[in-house]
């Protein structure tokens, strides 16, 4: 027992490890630049070591937790003022535990893949340095045990995303869009600081239980109105919403594709944009009291989940077709909160992990791979109509892939099967409405995904194909020219990406994709693991997963047994969703696969539908006009103001001082008959003033 309470004293260096890793590099990196660059093994092997170190000591915890532990917190005293307490520490307990876990396999298999993607980068060093200090932010928001450490850890998640989508920053694409993200979800977390404010001054407390207990107390004595709860609480949701890209935050999500496929990997797949969905797990004691705040919750989930899929449907650029999936995905996980499915969604959430993070992993090795062939320019190396036929030249990356795209289409016995249909389940027993969603957009979900697949891996190579080169690069540039001012830099100069590879600078380019390295297809085929087994964690007849991971304050039985199961409910369920996701496969297989059905004649007789699905149903325009323009408008308008009223105000007492400066240097003569002559006109006036009177 000692040990193991040992165990839970020294928890806290699972985020510090990777810390001390990120401070090393950056040290050197800051100090000894160059020098630094050129250790780029040492540097690897150190920064990927003190990863695997935190993630073997997540899994000693885990299965601690697991074997009936009692939760663990260790806390001291960070500020104080009078009656004012701040404290700060870190807390180990089931959903702790599960998240630990989850970050630091995936950080460290990503970290692996990282060796072999950035291999030729020169900001190699630099890349692993981000990460790790990442990796480390990620942890310590995991492990914080009220909401104040929650909100720091939350800012350097923010910090450190907005480096790493931005790491190409010579690139004005990736400039853009970590601004993107960095502004947006400035706008979620400045409802998540508010919402958090008026928590505090409404319970006087930071802590998730207390927190739970007082508002709900506070609401049924009537000292604190339910709406002003539900303001509160709705905007600590606005972080969640923001970080987890739920609608109308979400558009940063697929811009920042721009950074690096491992990035796409371990934050917009399995950690950042998780740690939304984390928090509303953390907020539940207070969310599940106020029926309003999770109808909101259950809607944005939703909306965001069909409006996720319908957009992935049409996109050519693979990273952004994932990109909008994992929009949808998580959508269901924040559906799941708001209809009560707790443990659902958050097995959804670890299922999702590993097998979106072995398709964004997928997805960077093809790029890897198709980047020999059409050089790297990203609008030819990652749009899916130049490739096809990658199965016979990337056969480990492609059997990964399609792993990958069954579990998220939820087909058994593979992981996303078992979590998809548990929130489906438990949505039609909250809320038809939101299963009928659900359920649609699981039909979709299966459709574009094997659009992705057949796209890319099936059929004929088409990198070759010149004429579809120059389309796609005289589209790029048009699109470009349409939003570049005049004396913008060469379009064709924000095309190209930051070089990985030494065979472009030469001119020498292979006629054929070829396998990624074994640094990359490892990590792909780790993840497959689980992406193939962990959903058996959670079956609906022996959920382990539930018995572990259930809401705070709720006591979970006995695991049902078999005998007591209902299977007709479960096959009536499981077989509605996998029924949709197969007619998805169907279509899919006809438009894409046999070539039965052409899809640019379906696209041309609903082109209203289809434009609005490649147009990300408009979104972005919308915000362009009414907040990018707008902005400028209005800003355009304050300094008129400023010009005319402000500035004219200021400058007519300027000049009124002036005038009369000058008229009384003339008066002020110091000369007594010319103020006895001022004083005889004074009187004179007066005299004939009063005469006509």
């Amino acid at each position: 027992m000692d040990s193991v309470d040992t165990l839970y004293q020294y928890a806290w260096l699972i985020p510090v490890l990777p810390l001390i890793g990120a401070a090393i590099v950056g040290t050197g990196l800051i100090s000894y630049g160059e020098a630094t660059s050129k250790l780029r093994q040492p540097a690897a092997i150190f920064i990927v070591s003190l990863m695997g170190a935190a993630m073997a000591f997540s899994f000693a915890i885990f299965w601690s937790q697991w074997q009936g532990h009692a939760p663990y917190q260790a806390m001291f005293e960070w500020a104080s003022a009078g009656d004012f307490h701040i404290e700060m520490g870190y807390t180990i307990d089931h959903l702790a535990a599960l998240m630990l876990v989850v970050v630091t396999t995936v950080a460290f298999l990503v970290m692996i893949y990282t060796d072999g993607y950035m291999a030729h980068d020169p900001g190699y060093v630099r890349f692993y340095a981000y990460l790790s200090l990442f990796s480390s932010s990620m942890l310590g928001l995991v492990i914080s045990p009220n909401l104040l450490q929650v909100y720091v850890f939350w800012e350097l998640v923010g910090m450190c995303s907005y480096l790493l989508i931005g790491f190409w920053y010579n690139r004005k694409p990736a400039a853009d869009a970590c601004q993107k993200a960095f502004v947006t979800n400035r706008v979620g977390d400045f409802g998540l600081l508010l919402g958090i404010l008026g928590l505090f001054w409404a319970t006087g407390s930071f802590d998730f239980e207390i927190m739970g207990e007082r508002l709900t107390d506070m609401v049924n004595i009537g000292s604190l109105p339910a709406s002003v709860a539900a303001i509160f609480a709705i905007l600590v949701f606005l972080g969640p919403v923001a970080k987890s890209a739920q609608f109308p935050l979400h558009v940063w999500l697929p811009d920042a594709m721009e950074g690096p496929t491992p990035i796409s990997a371990l934050i917009h797949a399995a950690t950042m944009v998780a740690a939304g969905v984390f928090l509303v797990a953390r907020m539940y004691p207070v969310f599940e009291h106020i029926p309003t705040v999770m109808t909101v919750i259950a809607y944005t989930g939703a909306f965001t989940a069909f409006m996720g899929a319908t957009i992935a449907i049409t996109q050519n650029d693979i990273k952004k077709g994932l990109a909008f999936s994992t929009m949808s995905q998580l959508g269901y996980m924040v559906m799941a909160m708001g209809v009560g499915a707790y443990s659902a969604g958050l097995f959804h959430l670890m299922t999702h992990a590993y097998f979106k993070a072995m398709l964004f992993l997928g997805s960077g090795s093809v790029i890897h791979g198709m980047e020999a062939v059409v050089g790297h320019d990203p609008v030819l190396a990652q749009d899916m109509r130049l490739m096809g036929g990658l199965r016979k030249y990337m056969p480990v990356t492609a059997i990964t892939f399609l792993i990958g795209t069954l579990a998220i289409c939820g087909i058994p016995p593979f992981a996303g099967f078992w979590s998809k249909d548990e929130i489906l389940g438990a949505t039609f027993a909250a809320n038809p409405v939101l299963w009928v969603v659900g359920w649609l957009t699981a039909g979709i979900t299966a459709f574009y995904m094997f659009r992705m697949y057949f796209s890319t891996f099936e059929g004929s190579f088409r990198g070759n194909d010149e004429g579809i080169r120059r389309d796609l690069k005289r589209a790029q540039l048009q699109k470009m020219g349409a939003s570049l001012g005049p004396g913008a830099m060469n379009p064709q100069e924000l095309t190209l990406d930051a070089p990985h590879d030494d065979h472009d600078d030469h001119g020498h380019h292979a006629h054929e994709p070829h396998e990624s390295p074994l640094s990359m297809t490892f990590p792909l085929m780790a993840l497959a693991v689980p992406s193939v087994l962990v959903g058996l964690l959670g079956t609906p007849f022996a959920n382990y997963f539930e018995a572990f991971i259930h809401p705070p304050g709720e006591v979970v039985e006995a695991l049902e047994s078999a005998e007591a199961f209902d299977w007709s409910e479960f096959a009536l369920m499981a077989g509605s969703s996998v029924a949709i996701a197969t007619v998805g496969i169907i279509i899919s297989v006809l438009m894409y696969r046999t070539k039965v059905v052409d899809p640019k004649a379906i696209a041309a007789k609903i082109p209203f539908l289809y434009n609005l699905s490649l147009n990300k149903w408009y979104i972005d325009e919308i915000y362009d006009v009414v907040f990018v323009q707008g902005s400028r408008k209005l800003a355009k308008q304050v300094l008129e103001v400023d010009i005319r009223i402000v500035d004219g105000i200021v400058n007519l007492a300027g000049l009124v001082t002036l005038v009369t400066g000058e008229g009384l240097k003339y008066l002020e003569n110091g000369r007594a008959q010319f103020y006895a002559l001022i004083v005889f006109g004074a009187v004179l006036g007066l005299v004939l003033l009063s005469g006509v009177t």
